[in-house]
């Protein structure tokens, strides 16, 4: 089991170690024994949340149906009692003699999930504390997406992530599938999509330095997906209860597919390459920018709708789930402003401005992903104007566009960067942190986030869908990087969307249940952040005197490393053993620093504490 630990919980029998919290635990006396002799005993012995959940015991087990052998400590697995559950809801009942779960459908696989985690976090192997859980969701749509367009993941490598997805009860891979950096989807109407737009000339780093491409270099760095890979993805993750949003992100971030046919731009700039992450634009503090290159579809065009047309008619054709994610963000419109054709285009149709021309492209394209028998997902930005209710917004700028989205009649997701759901994000404010997209989002922010925003009504809050956090790769270029960027800000995010926040407490999370996960990820190899020492990363005290004691231990078996004389710490200096009083003499300052080492050798970053005796004025 890739996710099991051998961590001794002393409080399980107070308070179990799942992640996401279910909604109600009441604790029950003895334990059940789950071993490879336990009988599993099922409605249906064919059922695929059986089937996986017993290929993740990683032991023999045979499901049987038919009545209880009376002598014999069993999981039963039934849906009778399950129509008055909630969606996606179940019960897991615990005692000496048996564990029933019942449930149906995808609460009959999370059951398991939440069984797994309890077999999996147990004190002593296969003992579970008896117990009963009350569980259902607190959003039906519980996200992360993944940029593929700036940095490409192997099918393997999204296979991986769907099972940590699914083990954290997360259900919706919102699969970011073209940008400026690369077109992934096979569209076989348009081939060169993919053998033109899926490739670009290879660079080390997404930059304002980065070289863009130069005459005669070869493409090479890139790739994408087959229709029958996406199928194949599509399959394994519905058999983990995950549903895939596709977006193919129109109108502006098309650089890809403009530099495979440029016929599909204003300006049909037949120089335009696919972006390897060099600077094509300018940005400005107020968040406007200038684009060098055009990267937008031109909106007055009927060859570029009937692109559309064919592209999401593939798209609808591949993916189930019944919505198409369309971007619609920071689309530049320049170019179109400079164009005589658009402007004659514009003033034939009495379209007032540049923005009502998005608005008039956004239209289009949405009776197109009707005619598909699909609903439209787009960025806040198609929110603009008068835009009516049938499209669905991805929220990423927070409280006040969305309490204006909803008035405006629009179910909403909400994934603002902002309260900690851009995992691209550094995890703290240390220049230690590896290069990242944005400002800083700790685990906590995305934690402590309450997507039903204090100024709504009941009533406005049902248009909230759910949650999701973003995960944009300019900086992302490997696995190992993606596991550090997500873990373990993914768990507070499935905890976020899956709890109730009159069963959340971030003190239990931190201190009870991720060091059970984090030891798991450790003992797999993964390539988690691990937490500091002290909740920050840089601070200062005037003071005479320090008591250095109680620094956070993240996981079992974990040692803090510590120096007093501004060097890095490493597993050679001291070692944190017992509280240590620092006398800071007058006049000096003395900085103290430390180091979390893992079981596995993995370090956290350093935190830095200056003890300054100095008498000088605090710094403003």
């Amino acid at each position: 089991m890739l996710y099991s630990s051998s961590y001794n919980v002393a409080a399980q029998q107070a308070s179990p170690a799942l992640i996401p919290m279910p909604q109600q635990i009441t604790m029950t006396a003895g334990h059940f024994l789950f071993t490879a002799k336990t009988v599993i005993r099922a409605d249906d012995a064919k059922s695929p949340a059986v089937a996986y959940f017993v290929k993740q015991l990683n032991s023999p087990h045979k499901i049987i149906t038919g009545k209880a052998a009376a002598t014999k400590p069993e999981l039963l697995i039934t849906s009778t009692g399950a129509e008055l559950l909630p969606e996606e809801g179940y019960r897991l009942t615990v005692t000496p003699a048996r564990i029933t779960l019942v449930a149906k459908n995808a609460g009959q696989f999370y059951g398991l999930q939440t069984l797994l985690q309890l077999l999996n976090t147990a004190p002593e192997k296969g003992s579970v504390a008896g117990m009963i859980i009350e569980d259902a969701p607190r959003f039906g749509y519980r996200g992360l997406m993944l940029d593929v367009s700036r940095h490409f993941f192997t099918v393997a490598q999204i296979k991986d992530l769907l099972d940590l997805m699914a083990y954290y009860k997360l259900n919706r891979f919102h699969w970011h599938l073209t940008d400026d950096q690369g077109w992934r989807l096979e569209i076989k109407s348009y081939p060169k999509l993919t053998s033109v737009g899926a490739w670009r000339v290879p660079r080390i780093e997404f930059s304002g330095n980065t070289l863009p491409p130069q005459p005669g270099e070869v493409p090479t760095d890139g790739g994408f997906y087959t229709q029958e890979q996406v199928r194949d993805i599509i399959r394994y993750a519905a058999a983990r209860h995950i549903e895939i949003l596709p977006e193919i992100d129109v109108p502006g971030h098309s650089m890809a597919a403009i530099a495979a046919y440029p016929e599909l731009c204003v300006t049909k700039d037949t120089s335009i390459k696919v972006s390897p992450g060099s600077s094509f634009a300018k940005w400005f503090p107020n968040g406007s920018f200038e684009m060098y290159v055009d990267n937008s579809l031109d909106p007055t065009e009927d060859k570029v709708y009937t692109f559309l047309d064919k592209a999401m008619g593939e798209v609808a054709a591949l993916f189930p789930y019944p919505y198409i994610h369309i971007g619609g963000d920071e689309c530049y419109k320049a170019f179109w402003e400079k164009d005589p054709r658009v402007q004659a285009f514009m003033k034939a149709h009495q379209i007032k401005d540049a923005h009502a021309l998005q608005s008039y492209f956004i239209r289009k394209l949405n009776k197109i992903v009707l005619s598909k028998h699909k609903k439209m997902i787009a960025w806040d930005e198609v929110a603009a104007g008068d835009m009516n209710d049938s499209i669905t917004i991805m929220n990423r700028f927070g409280e006040k566009g969305a309490a204006e989205q909803i008035r405006k009649g629009m179910h909403i997701i909400l994934a603002p960067g902002g309260n900690g759901l851009y995992f691209d994000y550094a995890q703290s404010t240390s220049d230690q942190e590896p290069s990242s997209h944005g400002g800083d989002a700790p685990a906590w922010k995305a934690y402590q986030y309450n997507p039903e925003y204090a100024g709504l009504s009941a009533e406005e809050r049902k248009f909230i869908m759910g949650v999701e956090a973003c995960v944009w790769t300019e900086n992302i270029p490997a696995v190992a990087k993606l596991q550090y960027m997500l873990l373990p800000r993914m768990l507070a995010l499935a905890e976020t969307a899956w709890t109730d926040t009159t069963a959340k407490d971030y003190t239990r999370f931190e201190e009870r249940a991720l060091p059970v996960h984090l030891a798991a990820f450790d003992k797999a190899g993964m390539n988690y952040r691990v937490p500091t020492a002290f909740n920050y990363t840089d601070t200062t005290f005037r003071t005479d005197t320090f008591r250095f004691e109680e620094p956070q231990l993240p996981l079992p078996g974990a040692r803090v490393y510590y120096t007093l004389n501004n060097r890095p710490p490493g597993d050679y200096d001291h070692v944190y053993t017992n509280p240590v009083t620092i006398i800071v003499p007058k006049g000096k300052a003395i900085t103290l620093k430390t180091i979390v080492i893992t079981p596995a050798g993995r370090r956290s970053i350093v935190t830095r504490t200056v003890l300054d005796n100095t008498g000088a004025a605090p710094e403003k």
